[in-house]
C-alpha cells in the first residue's frame, strides 16, 4: 500500500477540549484528511488511521455529555459512511497508534489510563481494528486485556504481523525509554521487536513513536529511522511526536505517515 498524496484541506474537524502547556485546558480542532493510495484489498474501501487523541469532547449521542475524544470520533465516523461523506464503517478499516487516554477534564497533559472504551467504539462499527499501545495507554488489570483482545474485530499488535482482509500489518507498542516506567523498553528490546517484525516484510509498520526526518522539523527517533529506512516499500504509521504536515518520505523510499492528533482516511485512488 503506498500514500499517492495526502490532500492538504480537511474534509471534516472537529473540536474538542486538550492539556495545555502550563495548566488548564485549550480549545483544539483535529482535521480528518483524505489520502490516496495505490491499492487496497478487494472487500476493504478505505482505511482510517489515527492516533493521540488525548482530549474530550462532547458526544452528540450522549446528548452532549463529554466523552474521550476517540469514542466521539469513531460514532462520528461511522454516522458519515451512513451518510455516504466517506466510506460504510462496515468495509473500512481502522489503524490505532496509540495514546487514546485524557483525564474527564482534559487538563492534565500526558495523563495515562484505560483506553478500552476507545477501541470498543471503534469495533462496534468498523469492519476491524488493529493498533499498537502508545505510552499512555492501559487495558485494564491482570488479565482483563487478554480477555478484551480476544474478542473477535480488535488486535493489539506488539512484535507480531497480522493480515485483515490480505492486508499485511505489523506493529511495535510503547516508546524507547525507562523500562521502570508506563509503556517504555530499552533502546535495544525495542529495536529487536521492530527488526523482527520488518523481517517479515509487513507493507505496513504500526509504531507509536516514529523516525525522524533528517533536514526536517520533522521530530521522531533517529535509531528507528535507522531501522526502517532500508525497507523502500514500507508505509510506516506513527504518532508520538506531532508534524506540521503527515507525510514524508526518507531516503530509501520509506514512507512515513505521522497521525498524531489527525485522522488521515485512505482511499484507493480513482474511487
Amino acid at each position: 500500500m503506498r500514500i499517492l498524496t495526502v490532500d492538504e484541506k480537511p474534509l471534516h474537524e472537529w473540536w474538542y477540549l486538550n492539556a495545555a502547556p502550563r495548566g488548564g485546558t485549550r480549545a483544539e480542532r483535529l482535521p480528518l484528511l483524505c489520502g490516496w493510495v495505490d491499492s487496497l484489498p478487494p472487500d476493504v474501501d478505505a482505511v482510517i488511521a489515527l492516533s493521540d487523541l488525548q482530549g474530550m469532547a462532547p458526544h452528540a449521542l450522549r446528548d452532549g455529555a463529554a466523552a474521550l475524544l476517540g469514542e466521539v470520533l469513531a460514532d462520528e465516523l461511522a454516522m458519515m459512511g451512513e451518510a455516504g461523506d466517506i466510506p460504510l464503517a462496515s468495509r473500512t478499516g481502522i489503524l490505532l497508534a496509540g495514546d487514546l487516554f485524557s483525564s474527564p477534564g482534559a487538563e492534565v497533559r500526558g495523563a495515562s489510563g484505560d483506553v478500552r472504551s476507545v477501541w470498543s467504539a471503534f469495533s462496534a462499527s468498523f469492519r476491524w481494528v488493529v493498533g499498537v499501545a502508545g505510552n499512555h495507554d492501559t487495558f485494564g488489570r491482570g488479565q482483563e486485556q487478554a480477555r478484551f483482545f480476544h474478542q473477535p474485530g480488535r488486535t493489539l499488535l506488539d512484535g507480531e504481523v497480522v493480515a485483515p482482509d490480505g492486508l499485511s500489518l505489523g506493529g511495535v507498542s510503547y516508546i524507547i525509554g525507562r523500562p521502570d516506567k508506563l509503556n517504555r523498553r530499552e533502546q535495544s528490546a525495542q529495536l529487536e521487536r521492530i527488526e523482527s517484525v520488518l523481517l517479515q516484510e509487513p507493507e505496513v509498520l504500526l509504531l507509536h513513536e516514529g523516525p525522524d526526518v533528517p533536514g526536517t522539523n520533522l521530530r521522531g527517533n533517529a535509531v528507528i529511522r535507522e531501522a526502517v529506512e532500508p525497507w523502500s516499500r514500507l508505509l510506516v504509521i506513527c504518532g508520538h511526536c506531532h508534524w506540521d504536515v503527515p507525510l514524508a518520505t526518507l531516503a530509501g523510499g520509506t514512507q512515513v505517515l505521522n497521525v498524531d492528533a489527525r485522522a488521515v482516511l485512505l482511499r484507493r485512488a480513482g474511487t
